[in-house]
This record gives C-alpha cells, structure tokens and sequence, in this order.
C-alpha cells in the first residue's frame, strides 16, 4: 500500500527517493521544498503526537493531585504541586522533541547555536523573565502567599508562571509617598490583580514582607499640647498597643528565641514603646508596636479609638495647626455740620 505522503508527492510531480537512495524535496509546480521530506513529515507527526501524549499525563497529574489536595486548594502546597508537574512536564516535553529531531551531537550542536543566537536577540526580555522565574524559586525569594514590593506594585501574590507573577494589589499607607494611581490609603486591598514579569527582579529590588518574618513594625503620632501630663499620655498609649499588638508574651517563649537566633531581634524590641520628640508647636509622641503582616490596619482602628478615649477621660488635649479669624464691628464715623 502506498504512502499518503508519496502519493502526494509523485502527484506533484516529485520524487520521493533519488537514485542515490537519498531523500529528496517535496517538488509542487516545479519548486523543491527541501524541508517537506517523508522523513521530517514522520518527525512531525511524531512530535504532534509526543505533544498530546505530554498535554494528556499532565492533566491526569493534575487531577491526581486534587484529589490529595482536597479542601487545600489555594495553599502554597497546591501551588508547588502545580509547579512541579509544569516544570516536569516542560522537561520531558524538550528532551522528547529534542530525542525526534536531532539524530546527531555534531547537528545538535551546529542547530542550538544558530537557533540559540537568534532568540537571545530576539526574546531577551523573554529570556530574561523566565531566567526570573528560576531566580525567584531557587533564591526563596517569595513564595504565593507572601506580601512582597515588585515593581512598584505592592500586594499579595496570588499566582507564578515562568514569565509572570499575579498580586493582588493593596495600598499605601499614609506615612508613604503618595501613589496617585491608587485611591486606598492603607495596606489593605484594591481589588486590583497586577500582572508583572520575572525580570523585574534582575532591575530593582524585591521587598518581602512575610517569606520569614511575619511581623511588621509600625508607628503611631500624637500631637500633644505642652503643659499636659506627658506621663499619663505616654502610659495610654503603651496600655492600647500592649492591649491590641504583639508582644514578647503574645508571641511566646520559644517564637522569641527563635526570633533572637535567626534575626538577632532582642526582646526588649518586641514590646511596644513610646518616643518623645519636641517640635515648635506641640509634643509628638510616637508609639512604636509589632503587629502581623495582615489586619495591621484594623489594629491601628483599635488603637487610635482607645487611645482618644483615655486622653479624653484624662482632660489630655491633642494639639492641632489651626488659623483664628477675628470678627470686627463695623465702626460708624460721626461727622460735625459746620
């Protein structure tokens, strides 16, 4: 029985074996492609099919792996399963067509570095954001699930590709500089997914905010009049970040020292405390206090709240800049007749 691609072929107009017994061109109305041979038309078949066979064993991995991954689905579990069928996946899926199309290390070698001198020009930032990927996985240097800066988006990441990494965006607070493009005014979401690629940690830095640490430490100012009880204001404020931060017997015993042997952080700095600073119109104080990565804002709620309260029942006045307008009675201007 014939071949279908041989029939093709000689109803073209070419030949399929030369007299030598070599492959020859595809010939249609005269013109030889060289690359339409019998024997590359089998290579392509093949790898069509190696690819489906590949697209097939990674979906049923996919599908094993929720049945272990039940009611974990969004975890960091379930995103380094994904990964680790996607990066096996890929692996086999080149050496397999690599195996189908080149039979020799001598052409291998001739073909890797014409191809490869053409996409490095071509695809660099392509390179480059999957050479990010790699980076990202092998330094730690986040993880899904972190709240991390990159690229001048800050947020959550919620998903990573070989090129791209997904966060969920969050705000600013307001002692930051001001992000025009963002109308929240806190860390706490926009409802914005960001999409922003690999390479932006080979140009600039990339802040993580809870890969190791899952602590933040913040700042709260109050402007307080002179002449007030310093003393009184100072321990309202200790009272509420005692009351609704972390501290050192918050956190336990064992999560201290291991934050002493792998940060050097002593006690001593876990605890909340309050900083005078004298300007030209009023006290600031500022308390200073460890909070969690998340819901840092809704502990600030509680603070300031509790905070007003007693400086209220202690008669503690809060300064403030203001200007006074002064009314003026209008002034009648009595005239003499001559």
């Amino acid at each position: 029985m014939q071949d279908p691609f041989s029939a093709l072929a000689n109803s073209a107009g070419a030949a399929p074996v030369a007299a030598h017994g070599q492959v020859q061109g595809l010939k249609i109305f005269g013109v030889t492609l060289i690359g339409a041979t019998e024997h590359n038309w089998h290579k392509l078949l093949l790898t069509i099919a190696f690819v489906a066979v590949a697209w097939l064993v990674a979906w049923l991995l996919r599908q094993i792996l929720k049945l272990f991954i039940g009611s974990r689905s969004g975890t960091r579990f379930q995103f380094w399963a994904k990964q680790g069928v996607s990066l096996i996946v890929a692996a086999i899926l080149i050496l397999g067509v690599m195996s189908i199309w080149f039979d020799s290390p001598a052409r291998l070698a001739s073909v890797f570095g014409l191809i490869g001198a053409g996409i490095a020009f071509a695809l660099q930032r392509v390179i480059t954001a999957v050479a990010g990927y790699f980076v990202i996985l092998r330094g730690k240097t986040f993880n899904v699930g972190d709240r991390i800066l990159m690229g001048g988006v800050r947020g959550d990441v919620i998903g990573l590709t070989f090129m791209q990494t997904r966060i969920m965006e969050m705000g600013q607070s307001p002692r930051e500089k001001d992000d025009k493009d963002s109308w929240v005014y806190s860390r706490q979401f926009t409802g914005r997914i960001v999409t922003v690629t690999n390479d932006k940690v080979f140009d600039c830095p990339v802040y993580n905010y809870t890969h190791e640490f899952a602590y933040l430490w913040d700042e709260m100012s109050f402007p307080v009049h002179f002449h007030q009880d310093f003393k009184k204001a100072e321990q309202i404020m200790l009272d509420a970040a005692n009351e609704q931060a972390k501290t050192a017997k918050v956190l336990g015993e064992d999560e201290v020292k291991r934050l002493e042997a792998r940060f050097g952080i002593d006690a001593g700095e876990i605890d909340p405390k309050v900083f005078w600073r004298v300007t030209e119109d009023w006290l600031e104080m500022t308390v200073r206090f460890l909070g969690p990565d998340h819901g840092i804002r809704h502990i600030k709620d509680r603070m300031t709240r509790q905070i007003l309260a007693g400086f209220e029942k202690a008669g503690i006045l809060i300064a403030a800049t203001r200007q006074e307008g002064v009314t003026l009675q209008p002034v009648k201007r009595r005239t003499r007749r001559r």
